[in-house]
Parts: structure tokens; C-alpha cells; sequence
């Protein structure tokens, strides 16, 4: 039975923290800024059909920053550590008690069927409508969790760009697969 390494909101969580370590109120205080602005362009932005969508991972990743800044003025923090950030260290905590409890809800009675470890990352896919009567800036985004590039690819085209009945296609042209979380060669 399959078991998350990560979940999305860790992901985006782990990001935050690793970007904000050694950085000074002052650098902290840029990334909100930056942070917000990501967010308001992610709003601006075509809708998205999942919960996981640039929004909720901008949104998300703004607070955790606004979080950030705010500990380290509370505690008068020279620069960020999350080992000196107590809700950072109960994340760790709570992270690695649900990977436990997954763990263990995972085995099968017999004991006989090993954990599957799903190491996955979120991608983005965008795609455009191949209709001819779409216009040429319309697109579309997506983000879904996967274990790889190409096994985000092969479920972005079986959801959006597969064929139908006698040699017919979905509405849809995927463009583009990136890793959006972690960023590509980090390592968690």
C-alpha cells in the first residue's frame, strides 16, 4: 500500500523553511513582499480544476513567510533557524508522526505486501485548446502530484490530451510539465 513521503502543504512548507534560513528580518521581510506578489499573480491567473492549484501553494507559501517574519521579530531573531522556531520543529514533529501512522495504516494484515514509499512532487501542467476556434493565448494549469517528469506527463495526457473515440481528442494540447515543488535539484 502506498505511503506519502510528502504531502503537498509540507512540500511548500519545507521550500519556505530551507529558503529562509540564514537570511536577517530584512531579507525575510523582501520574501513576503515577493511572496505577495506571487500570490496576486497566481489570482490573477486561469482557474485551476484541483485544490492544488498556484494559488493554494502561493497562499500558502505567503503565510508561512509572514509566519517567518513574525517569529523572528517576536523573538528577536538575528537571523532565521527553524530549530529556534518552535511551530517549525512541531511541523517536523507532526510530519514524521503522519508518515509513522501512514506507515503502520499501510501494512497489510498478513504482513506479506511491503510499503510502497511515494516519493512525489507537485508539477505544473499547461496545456491549450486545440480547437480551432480557441484563441491563441487561451491556456490552461494544472498541478498534480507525481514521482517523476514523465509520470506527471503520462497523467497530464491521460487526463487531458488522449485520444477518444475513432481518433478524436480531448479539447486540449499539453505545452508544458515543470516541478514546481521542491524546486528541481533540491533534495528533501
Amino acid at each position: 500500500m502506498p505511503v506519502y513521503e510528502y504531502l503537498p502543504n509540507e512540500l511548500a512548507r519545507l521550500d519556505v523553511l530551507r529558503k529562509a534560513t540564514g537570511l536577517d528580518l530584512n531579507q525575510v521581510m523582501e520574501r513576503v513582499r515577493l511572496a505577495r506578489e506571487r500570490e496576486a499573480l497566481a489570482s490573477a491567473g486561469p482557474d485551476e480544476p484541483l485544490a492544488l492549484s498556484a494559488v493554494w501553494i502561493a497562499s500558502f507559501q505567503h503565510s508561512q513567510w509572514r509566519r517567518i517574519a513574525r517569529v523572528m521579530a517576536e523573538q528577536q531573531m538575528p537571523v532565521y533557524e527553524p530549530a529556534e522556531d518552535r511551530r517549525a520543529v512541531r511541523y517536523t514533529e507532526e510530519r514524521v508522526q503522519r508518515f509513522e501512522e501512514d506507515c503502520v495504516d499501510a501494512r497489510q494484515p498478513d504482513g506479506q505486501a511491503p510499503i510502497e514509499m511515494l516519493r512525489h512532487r507537485v508539477y505544473r501542467i499547461t496545456g491549450r485548446p486545440v480547437s480551432e476556434h480557441a484563441p491563441e493565448n487561451v491556456y490552461f494549469v494544472v498541478h498534480l502530484m507525481a514521482g517523476s517528469l514523465s509520470e506527471a506527463a503520462h497523467r497530464a495526457w491521460n487526463t487531458y490530451g488522449r485520444p477518444e473515440h475513432e481518433g478524436t481528442y480531448l479539447t486540449s494540447h499539453i505545452t508544458s510539465v515543470e516541478q514546481v515543488l521542491p524546486e528541481p535539484g533540491e533534495l528533501f
